[in-house]
Parts: structure tokens; C-alpha cells; sequence
């Protein structure tokens, strides 16, 4: 099986993210697309960030009816700071019958230099990019399984929808109803 991993805080998870996910599974070899949640990303804040487990929690709300998209805590259970190149080796231990490949945007893509080992991630790792406004550059790395994909976009990010909340302003229609009402029954982000 050919597993596509979208790593992330999704802080919260919101329908952008799951645009990605949808369209990338539908529009390439990939099978399923399991959502990493990331309990510490190196290169970002941790201020401000949900419990691990409430994130988690709000994105198997988001997926809990889409069969091939499957929320992942591996991340919970190895070491922090989350990097993808251990993650990446661990389940390729864990699951020897799967292949994985990565999927990220092309300003994480353009970041890549910053990532632990990058090099053998790119060698050893397809990696699916869809295009993001501001990153419209070639491939990089010549010598690595890159697949640039334009997939659909929405000007959305879990920024601004934490600020909506803690102005008091609404989310409906930014992320999944049942995320909505999760979100709004115990008080996150106020």
C-alpha cells in the first residue's frame, strides 16, 4: 500500500487541510493520506499550540467518514522535538510492506535545507508538493522524487481562525461542523 504522510499541528485542522489531503489521495498513485499530527514542530513556536491530544482528537473528528484519510499520533510516542526524517524511519520499520512518501507545500519544500538529514529524506522519499502562492519554483533537488501538483488553495490558516475564536467571531463553513462544535463545547482557543 502506498501511504502519503501530511505532517503538521493543525492547530486547528481546518478544511484547507483537508482539500489537500482529498485531492492529493484522489489525484495520485497514493492509496491513503494518514495526518500526522505533530506534537513539536522544531522550526515553529509551540506557544499558543493545543494539547497534543485535543488536536489529535479534532482531527479524527475532521476524517472519521473519509475511509482513505486516517489521523496518525506516531509522533506522540517518539522522541521531541518531531523530526520527519525519524518519524519517516520509524514507520518504515514499523510497516516494511508500505511505502510512504510525504506530502507538503512548496514553502515547506523551499525550507527543506533546514530540516534534519534533508538530504536522505529527499533520496530516500517521494515527496508530493502542491503549490502555494509565493513558492512557484522548480524542483530544487533534480535528483529526488519530487511530483509538483496544483491543487486547489484557500487563502485559510489556523492563525487566523484562533484569532476569529478569540475575538468571538464565527467558523462555520472554515472547518468541519462536528471540529466547530468540539472546538466551541470546551472553550479552545478563547
Amino acid at each position: 500500500m502506498k501511504i502519503g504522510l501530511f505532517f503538521g499541528s493543525f492547530n486547528p485542522v481546518h478544511h484547507g487541510h483537508l482539500i489537500i489531503c482529498n485531492f492529493v489521495r484522489q489525484n495520485t498513485d497514493l492509496q491513503q493520506v494518514w495526518i500526522i499530527v505533530s506534537p513539536h514542530n522544531p522550526l515553529k513556536e509551540t506557544a499558543g499550540l493545543l494539547n497534543d491530544y485535543h488536536r489529535l482528537a479534532l482531527v479524527q473528528l475532521a476524517v472519521q467518514n473519509e475511509p482513505n484519510l486516517r489521523a496518525v499520533d506516531i509522533e506522540f510516542h517518539l522522541p521531541s522535538p518531531s523530526y520527519t526524517i525519524n518519524t519517516l524511519t520509524y514507520l518504515r520499520e514499523k510497516y516494511p510492506e508500505a511505502e510512504f512518501a510525504i506530502i507538503m507545500g512548496s514553502d515547506s519544500y523551499s525550507n527543506l535545507p533546514k530540516w534534519k538529514n534533508f538530504e536522505t529524506l529527499i533520496a530516500n522519499w517521494e515527496i508530493y508538493v502542491y503549490m502555494r502562492p509565493g513558492n512557484l519554483h522548480q524542483n530544487a533537488y533534480p535528483k529526488s522524487k519530487t511530483k509538483f501538483l496544483n491543487a486547489p488553495l484557500l487563502e485559510l490558516s489556523a492563525t487566523h481562525i484562533r484569532k476569529m475564536i478569540k475575538d468571538g467571531k464565527s467558523i462555520r463553513y472554515l472547518v468541519p461542523e462536528n471540529v466547530k462544535e468540539e472546538i466551541e463545547r470546551n472553550g479552545y482557543y478563547r
